[in-house]
């Protein structure tokens, strides 16, 4: 099993691609050829890549990996509520074409995952937060948790009202180490903090949900809670308008620099940072490692040691506490803070 032991942090522009609808309600779009031929096959989750967050990320590596590795590819998007057997499907028909690897963006792609990498020994798969077990298979996680005790942290030290707001996607447990690491960071920051969490559902949706985020942010803005950190791919975009439309009020992005966004720009002076999850990274060594004939395999982890994770500084808002934001990073990979990964019931 090959490991990384260094995790280099890129900035990649992100190119704009037309999606086409197919028949099946899912997407899909090919660079290079039109046949099918062998490149790399990504699937996203719900939101597709222009999420401006997640999906994005894992995009950006595409992208560079395109551009430095002449690679050609597909992607496919999953839809709001499919079931088990339409990921099989979509996976299977990926790794059938040939293309290799194929990387399943996100941790509801691991049961199929798991199935389709044992009808396919030859090819090489990796699954984005998830941990599945199989001699083809690299499983890529994140320091989550350590990012969002970051951000934590800047909110506490940002708000005028003593009150911020956590909103997840959907509540189940990776979402859950966003949360801890979030409420650890303000409440040890400022014990006097007060931190509200919610959540939009428990199911896919609450990350395609806009609408539903909006209207859960405008709720906390209502109760004077003046920074709100939103876990929830898509349905972020409708957590930051929200906030956006408030004077004094502050948002904080998730997994991409949201600042640096062009779809949310109207909206950039109310985004005070974001915890940059860097998928781009992760899915750039996974294809190179595979073109060089050296796949990885296995469980590999990004943390905020390594550059995994890190707390975005566009715009400069956060550069008044920029001392201490650093301060409580150097804390966490000395070990001196060790950062909760779960919420207690």
């Amino acid at each position: 099993m090959r490991r990384v032991s260094t995790i280099a942090v890129a900035g990649i522009s992100t190119a704009a691609l037309a999606f086409t609808l197919t028949a099946c309600g899912e997407s899909s779009t090919d660079s290079g050829s039109s046949g099918g031929g062998k490149g790399v096959g990504l699937a996203f989750d719900v939101g597709g890549r222009d999420d401006h967050s997640f999906n994005e990320s894992a995009a950006r590596g595409l992208d560079k990996a395109e551009k430095e590795l002449g690679i050609k590819s597909k992607m496919m998007t999953a839809k709001n509520g499919e079931t088990e057997a339409e990921r099989e499907q979509r996976l299977s028909s990926l790794a059938d074409k040939g293309y290799n690897p194929v990387i399943g963006v996100g941790f509801n792609y691991a049961k199929s995952i798991e199935k389709v990498a044992k009808d396919f020994p030859k090819t090489n798969f990796a699954i984005v937060d998830s941990v599945v077990q199989g001699p083809n298979i690299n499983s890529i996680t994140f320091g989550e948790h350590e990012g969002s005790y970051l951000a934590g942290a800047a909110a506490a030290l940002k708000s005028k009202t003593g009150k911020v707001g956590f909103i997840g996607g959907v509540d189940n447990e990776l979402i859950k180490k966003f949360q801890a690491g979030f409420e650890q960071g303000a409440k040890e920051t400022n014990p006097k903090v007060e931190v509200t969490s919610e959540y939009l559902g428990s199911t896919d949706k609450g990350f395609n949900d806009p609408a539903a985020a909006k209207d859960k942010a405008k709720g906390m803005l209502d109760r004077d809670i003046d920074v709100i950190y939103t876990a929830a791919g898509l349905s972020g975009n409708g957590s930051i308008e929200a906030v956006a439309g408030k004077k004094d009020a502050w948002a904080i992005g998730v997994d991409s620099d949201q600042y640096q966004q062009p779809g949310l720009e109207k909206y950039k002076d109310h985004i005070l940072t974001s915890v940059v999850k860097n998928v781009d990274v992760a899915v750039f060594d996974m294809i190179k490692s595979v073109k060089d004939g050296k796949p990885l395999t296995g469980p590999h982890q990004y943390l905020l040691k390594d550059g995994g994770v890190s707390l975005a500084t566009s715009g400069g808002f956060i550069d008044d506490i920029k001392a201490k934001i650093e301060e409580a990073k150097k804390n966490i990979v000395d070990g001196k803070v060790v950062v909760k990964s779960t919420v207690k019931s």
